[in-house]
């Protein structure tokens, strides 16, 4: 379990690099809800996702710790360029391994910031990540990787600081759920912050391997991650992820490809907010549930970088 202690050390570092981001009335999801509805623009970040928090706190006590030559990562995309942002930042070299066809968006955003690109494998990324792991042997090098990093949640755990710091009486947190980073230290640090806040993950239909897991109380891989939400296509989880998530959420849900397209119109539209697929799941949760999350529901928007085709097909979907 993280304690705050290191969340706190988290925040004070991040501080150095990263504005404190934006909670935001959303009065159109407010609606029927029988309660508020915020959302937590983690998309306004540099790279345009959450991702920046941990990859720049692994990074700097990695860095602390021993001398490092290069940082690696295998990513579809978000991950990637935090990872080439923290790099940059840091003064270090950073190689992305990317799978075969990635968004290209977020290829762009990897190639700007001056890391090295790998594109290896199919469309799913496990060819990419036995790449990085291979590539990573080398002395001196580090592989950041999102999932199992022991030091990267203490990153995300942060947005619960700045959430329970902007709107105290939150008592609801909707995370879109992919390799579980992000949840595992929202929930905890929110847990510690006020016990009762309820936390609720979303995962994609078509990458439901976290959501299968929770349910059932080991880790449950799936054939294929096949999704418009590259942010949320995991498809083999890790044990001690499971533990950690059956632990400290309380609620996993998931949503269809046309929830999340669906989702990304209304807060384009309505509350004149742009995210991706994974970035809109926490929304697409709320427009579909059939029971209250909460009275003061935060909603987590975590990434902006969908594709032109991806977002053109959301905000106009009879073109």
């Amino acid at each position: 379990m993280l304690t705050l202690t290191t969340i706190r050390q988290a925040q004070a570092l991040l501080s150095r690099y990263l504005p404190v981001t934006r909670l935001v009335p959303a009065p159109s999801l407010s609606r029927g809800t029988g309660g508020r509805v915020w959302l937590k623009l983690e998309s306004e970040l540099p790279t345009g996702s959450f991702k920046p928090r941990g990859a720049l706190y692994a990074l700097s006590v990695n860095l602390q710790r021993r001398e490092l030559k290069e940082v690696t990562a295998s990513s579809t995309g978000n991950h990637g360029a935090a990872v080439a942002y923290a790099a940059k930042q840091l003064g270090i070299p950073a190689t992305i391994f990317l799978p075969a066809n990635p968004n290209p968006v977020k290829r762009a955003n990897i190639a700007a910031l001056g890391a090295q690109i790998v594109e290896y494998g199919a469309s799913d990324l496990r060819a990419a990540f036995e790449r990085a792991s291979s590539y990573s042997q080398k002395a001196g090098v580090y592989f950041l990787n999102d999932a199992t990093d022991p030091d990267l949640p203490a990153g995300p755990a942060t947005i619960a600081c700045e959430i329970f710091d902007q709107l105290p009486e939150s008592d609801a947190i909707v995370v879109p759920m992919g390799d579980t980073a992000l949840i595992r230290g929202v929930a905890a640090a929110a847990k510690q912050l006020s016990p009762a806040v309820r936390i609720v993950g979303v995962q994609a239909e078509r990458a439901p391997s976290y959501f299968l897991s929770w349910k059932q109380g080991r880790a449950v891989p799936t054939d294929t991650c096949d999704t418009i939400a590259d942010g949320l296509a995991t498809r083999t989880p890790e044990p001690d992820n499971v533990a950690a998530i059956r632990e400290l959420v309380d609620e996993v849900v998931l949503v269809s490809e046309e929830q999340m397209r669906s989702a990304m119109g209304h807060l384009a539209l309505e509350e004149h907010v742009i995210a991706e697929p994974a970035g809109a799941a926490a929304t697409a949760a709320l427009l579909n549930s059939t029971t209250a999350f909460g009275r003061n529901i935060v909603l987590l928007v975590t990434g902006a970088n969908a594709s032109h085709d991806v977002l053109r097909s959301a905000i106009c979907p009879t073109r």
